[in-house]
């Protein structure tokens, strides 16, 4: 027997999560209080993920396109060896596959050796290498470049100590590097910070706001009220989340808008792609939010757990300001249940690289995970009977 949709009991379901919709709407509009965060909570997680993160820039991953293959340009790619700075990731064929690499962010830097390179030497000319720099990340490629550049000017001082001294040749400078600043030419650093602090404002705004939603009928006794309707606990859930969710993507819509017309940050992909993306984020944070609702039936209790679960992780192990690849392994293995790091790379990627979702698979992967899961659990711990309630933590 085929499965029948009865439309009248969905339409009367749907009424009654716009109508809890619409309740919770007049509460936001209602509440004018401030919410007051403990100071205590940021010191002690810092003193906890601080031994962890360094300002030191290591670790870059480079990739490398060697189109002369000689013995002088493996002798020179030698001196890369047990370099903690730049670490060679990729020998690579052409430039195509190393702008891939790029767009991918699995180098920051490609070095590009022309054909005719150990020729131009042994004839006492110089060569200039190309170094294609990932720019959406101001900071490393900085770095990046200045530790490249004092890696050739000390080869060069070896070469001409040596291989030209013996040969009587009088070269100042046989190496040269020319760079090329990918996706953001300019370094500015607001098209670093401006993503990290759209992502980090969404975190909060998203997961605090909501861990106020249960706990306040629990505080006011008016969770007995709900109970005594013929709501499920998916309409109560959904249409408590409505609103919090229509006001992020209202206050995402107007960050993006603020950044790329007042401060100029380029949007080089789909605005809708971004949208639709941010919104398995905001989804995941509600519901995390509305979870801690559910469990600690506190006000107080609730912010404070969420702000220790979103603001903090988000700007220290998201790869915001430090990068995740110099934290020891453990810190790396947690940034993975850090659904910020996603979001970052989305925004930079479809911001300043215009990359389509079809390069961001692995993050629309791990955060449609955080928002399937945080949403289940968090309907898990709605209970729609008094008797259930008592029972609960």
């Amino acid at each position: 027997m085929a499965y029948q949709i009865n439309w009248k009991t969905l339409l009367y379901s749907l009424n009654r999560t716009l109508v809890i919709a619409e309740k919770e709407w007049i509460q936001i509009r209602r509440d004018k209080r401030s919410f007051i965060m403990a100071l205590v909570i940021p010191v002690f997680l810092l003193f906890i993920f601080a031994y962890g993160l360094s300002l030191d820039i290591k670790n870059i991953s480079l990739a490398v396109v060697d189109h002369d293959l000689s013995p002088l340009s493996r002798d020179f790619l030698s001196h890369f060896r047990g370099n903690t700075y730049l670490i060679i990731k990729h020998f690579l064929f052409s430039e195509k596959e190393a702008e891939k690499k790029l767009i991918q962010g699995d180098v920051k830097l490609v070095l590009v050796i022309p054909q005719g390179f150990q020729q131009h030497i042994l004839n006492g000319k110089s060569v200039s290498l190309q170094l294609l720099v990932d720019g959406s990340e101001t900071t490393t490629a900085t770095v990046a470049t200045g530790y490249l550049q004092t890696m050739v000017y000390e080869y060069n001082i070896n070469m001409r100590n040596t291989f030209f001294k013996k040969r009587g040749l009088h070269l100042s400078s046989p190496l040269q590097i020319e760079n090329r600043i990918l996706y953001n030419p300019e370094l500015a650093s607001k098209n670093f910070i401006i993503p990290g602090i759209i992502v980090i404002v969404m975190a909060i705004l998203s997961a605090v706001i909501t861990s106020l939603t249960i706990a306040r009928e629990w505080e006011r006794h008016t969770i007995e009220t709900l109970l005594t309707t013929p709501l499920t606990k998916y309409e109560l859930f959904f249409g408590k989340l409505l609103p919090y969710v229509f006001i992020a993507l209202f206050d995402l819509m107007t960050t993006i808008g603020i950044g790329h017309f007042f401060f100029h940050v380029p949007i080089k992909g789909s605005f809708l792609e971004l949208y639709l993306l941010a919104l398995l984020f905001l989804i995941g944070s509600s519901s995390l939010g509305m979870l801690l609702s559910a469990l600690t039936r506190s006000q107080i209790l609730s912010i404070q757990i969420s702000f220790i679960l979103t603001y903090l992780p988000t700007f220290i192990l998201s790869g915001y300001i430090f990068p995740i690849i110099n934290m020891p392994f453990i810190i790396q293995a947690i940034t993975y249940l850090v659904p910020a790091r996603y979001l970052i790379t989305i925004i930079k990627g479809i911001t300043l690289k215009g990359i389509g979702t079809s390069l961001l698979l692995t993050q629309i992967l791990f955060l449609g995970i955080f928002a399937l899961f945080t949403s289940t659990l968090a309907l898990s711990k709605i209970h729609m009977s008094l008797e259930e309630n008592h029972d609960s933590p």
